[in-house]
């Protein structure tokens, strides 16, 4: 699926939709709390479903050239920290795979939520009063 589709609308993994462009991750309806480095991490393993993303992607779409960070320890916590939101493990991930000293991976099918067709009912014809002249 291309990468515009997936921005179009909302996505689907497991009992999780996340919509990109308000930001938002619910679970079954609820609203999750994630928000920062995490929501970007999530963001672009969104974007590459099933692809591994290098760390030196992340480094570049988490901070800015001009902020220094310990890559090691900023990435694994945001990691950390989206897999707790997901309920996933790293050592049996159902949804983020780690790959030593190459990157992380999103292993979860990854679907796109379809707009349900909204079909207003139609009313019923107003009854116009009959005026008689008589």
């Amino acid at each position: 699926m291309s990468y515009s589709l997936f921005m179009a609308r909302p996505v689907h993994f497991g009992p999780y939709e996340f919509d990109r462009d308000a930001q938002v991750l619910t679970k079954h309806g609820h609203r999750l709390k994630l928000q920062g480095k995490p929501l970007q991490l999530l963001t672009a393993f969104i974007e590459n479903p099933g692809q591994t993303v290098s760390r030196e992607e992340l480094q570049r779409r988490l901070w800015s050239e001009d902020t220094f960070v310990d890559l090691d320890t900023g990435l694994n916590t945001a990691a950390k920290r989206l897999r707790t939101a997901l309920s996933d493990s790293a050592d049996q991930p159902v949804y983020i795979e780690a790959l030593a000293r190459t990157g992380y991976r999103f292993i979860a099918p990854v679907q796109t939520v379809e707009a349900e067709a909204a079909v207003a009912p139609v009313p019923p014809p107003r009854k116009v009063p009959r005026v008689l002249n008589w």
